[in-house]
């Protein structure tokens, strides 16, 4: 693998010499200057180079694979390839499929491809009526594309220009088999990138496996990501949770919020719970089916919904414009999907905040998410059920303050009395906190 790739020195889009019809599609969009992995990607990948590219969703990376797929195409005569699909993508979720090709119809509105997503969960037919109608660029989920081909409704050998966007994202779901199979049926002589946000051994070793002298980039480590969001943290008993989340949404800035939770369950709870106290909240998460998210999604967008409340599914690959808030409701027990969840909010420069309920049994989740973006989270104290727990200090960070034998910090006067930081007490102030009952007292019994 070459080294890591320098991006050029120009700015601007007329530095990445992108054809005329898709200038203007970028213009169109009010888009005026490249990102970070933008700069580094597309003149690399309009010489036809492989690529390996590590970058976060949020960064931009859909279009530094889709302009350069666009102007190639464009570049090279339709006759030689009749109806063969001539550049595939794929991508873990039906949600990402979705957007990958919203974003090819978007920036190739002023050229004359076909394009189609195809994913599970849906009838058959009308993708397989559209495959026979001819297709140039393809985003499609796994499971569904190898349906596809076993069925003998459509063939990869055309297949130009192939992107895996996602790639851990597909290991963690265990796609990689599928991929393998995918990868077996594309023609040897092709254009391959790989996107992924972070690059454990099995994707380094899947790299060398796909893609030929490639050359890799790197932007937007963990770190610098997370860097840009208002990271806050309530410790709350377990018990008290949904009010405070209650609590905390009445808060009038919080426009649009994306509460996570571990389990589906979970989230079918909250989202119910939201609804009756006449909060506008939708579940989003495996379990549903296909037409159930996107109507939930769409509500979501259209501002119909105030809040999802979705699973791990939804921390990666959901690009919602206007995220202000994600709240994690529950801890995610990976660190990584710490920083997934979070970057769905402060996404194309804009200001985000992020707040994290923490209960005693989370300290262990806490513990590795702060070591993780290698920061303390903000502790914000005032809030209507505080609870008792010792709060979590990852050894010697920003804040200092050595460590008991229990793994939080001794107690100062300092972490006993957190400052609001800019907490806005809701309808519950002057309310009892309500300890372990399982509601607050203002509810009816």
């Amino acid at each position: 693998m070459t080294n890591l790739a320098t991006a050029p020195d120009e700015k601007g889009f007329a530095s990445l010499n992108l054809i005329t019809p898709i200038c203007k599609a970028v213009q169109e969009e009010q888009y005026l200057t490249p990102t970070p992995i933008q700069l580094k990607a597309i003149p690399y990948l309009l010489r036809g180079r492989d690529m390996m590219a590590c970058a976060q969703t949020g960064t931009g990376k859909t279009a530094a694979f889709a302009l350069p797929i666009l102007q190639r195409l464009q570049k090279t005569s339709r006759a030689q390839h009749k109806r063969g699909i001539r550049a595939l993508v794929l991508t873990p979720t039906r949600e990402l499929a979705v957007q990958i090709s919203e974003n090819f119809e978007i920036y190739g509105r002023h050229l004359n491809f076909r394009h189609l997503v195809v994913y599970g969960g849906v009838s058959l037919n009308n993708q397989i009526r559209s495959i026979k109608r001819g297709v140039d660029i393809l985003v499609a989920t796994p499971g569904r594309l190898l349906d596809l081909i076993r069925q003998g409704h459509l063939k990869l050998h055309d297949v130009e220009l192939f992107v895996l966007d996602e790639a851990d994202r597909m290991m963690d779901m265990g796609f990689l088999p599928d991929v393998k199979t995918i990868e077996s049926k594309l023609h040897p002589d092709r254009q391959s990138m790989m996107f992924s946000a972070t690059l454990p051994d099995e994707i380094e070793k899947l790299s060398r496996q796909f893609l030929k002298d490639p050359v890799k980039i790197v932007v937007d480590p963990p770190s610098s990501t997370v860097e840009k969001i208002d990271q806050r943290l309530l410790y709350v008993d377990r018990e008290n949770k949904s009010a405070l989340l209650e609590s905390v949404l009445q808060d009038e800035t919080i426009e649009r919020a994306l509460v996570f939770t571990r389990t589906k369950h979970g989230a079918n709870k909250v989202a119910k719970s939201l609804s009756k106290n006449r909060i506008r909240a939708e579940a989003f998460h495996g379990n549903k089916s296909q037409a159930a998210r996107t109507q939930a999604l769409e509500k979501f967008r259209s501002g119909r919904a105030r809040v999802l409340v979705a699973t791990d599914v939804a921390s990666r690959g959901l690009d919602v414009d206007g995220i202000t808030h994600v709240i994690n409701y529950e801890l995610p027990n990976e660190p990584a999907s710490y920083v997934h969840r979070i970057g769905r909010t402060a996404r194309a420069g804009a200001t985000g905040i992020a707040i994290s309920f923490c209960d005693a049994g989370e300290r262990f989740f806490l513990r590795n998410i702060q070591k993780e973006i290698q920061k303390e989270l903000d502790v914000i104290g005032g809030h209507p059920f505080p609870s008792r727990i010792s709060p979590v200090r990852s050894g010697k960070g920003k804040n200092g303050g050595p460590e008991n034998k229990e793994g939080a910090p001794k107690r100062t006067k300092r972490n006993r009395s957190a400052k609001s930081n800019g907490w806005k007490p809701s309808r519950y102030k002057g309310k009892k906190n309500p300890g372990n009952s399982n509601r607050p007292s203002r509810r009816k019994p």
